[in-house]
């Protein structure tokens, strides 16, 4: 009996702990192996600083290296153009989207609304055909900018991410913000709700731009605090842990 307990217990502590690599270089040794498993996180930044690519390649490394089918939603950009832009650093996505591994879906705003009037909807159907267990989101600004009133995107903004947690995908949100001091401009609802909140700064110092990246939360994880140097490589996002940025 109290062999069995212990078994439940192990079970318990290996669901609560297992950590979903991104696979972008650097990164995961910041935060003890990647984002926890089913965890909806946040990745914002201005213009430039990478978070469609961190997006992308968070999706890219789950489908070619951890057997981990993903979806990625946009609200903004056209679908052609995403693929197009992404063969840059050899990724094909067309390929991979043959193959089942990963979806690309561009939404209108009447689609969003259907989406969450009908709780899932083709999304739903499309995570259990291709058996996702990632999705990426781009961007949780555009998906607000649909609403009306503050009260209303609130609810919507809500209603999406219950909805995310009851897919049982890993999620990463982008969220485009042009301020020096990102963290100052999130909503304290959208701070709160999501597990995780990762900053990509693209700062001009002496006329030129320097990229950096900064964890600024997540639940459950002793993550390093530091502002860290980042490279936008022909291969992608690459995170340099000994490199110790100051603004």
């Amino acid at each position: 009996m109290f062999s069995k307990e212990k078994e439940i217990k192990k079970e318990v502590f290996d669901l609560e702990t297992r950590r979903i690599p991104t696979g972008v270089p650097g990164f995961d040794g910041l935060v003890e192996g990647g984002f926890q498993e089913k965890s909806i996180n946040l990745i914002a930044g201005g213009a430039g600083s990478g978070k469609t690519i961190f997006a992308i390649q968070f999706l890219l490394n789950g489908a070619l290296k951890y057997g981990e089918p993903g979806i990625f939603l946009t609200f903004e950009e056209e679908k052609e153009q995403i693929i197009k832009n992404m063969l840059r650093f050899g990724w094909n996505l067309e390929e991979l989207e043959k193959k089942e591994k990963l979806v690309i879906l561009r939404y209108s705003p009447e689609q969003v609304r259907e989406l969450l009037s009908k709780g899932g909807g083709g999304i739903e159907e499309t995570i259990e055909k291709i058996g996702a267990k990632r999705i990426a989101i781009d961007s949780i600004k555009s998906f607000a900018l649909l609403y009306e009133n503050e009260l209303t995107k609130k609810e919507a903004s809500f209603n999406l991410f219950k909805l995310i947690r009851k897919w049982g995908c890993t999620a990463l949100f982008t969220s485009e913000d042009e301020s020096m001091r990102v963290e100052e401009s999130l909503s304290s609802e959208l701070e709160f709700e999501v597990d995780s909140v990762i900053l990509l700064y693209n700062i001009r110092r002496k006329g030129n731009r320097k990229r950096a990246i900064e964890i600024l939360k997540m639940r459950g994880t002793n993550h390093r605090t530091s502002i860290f140097g980042i490279e936008i490589t022909a291969k992608g996002i690459k995170v340099n842990p000994e490199e110790i940025v100051a603004f």
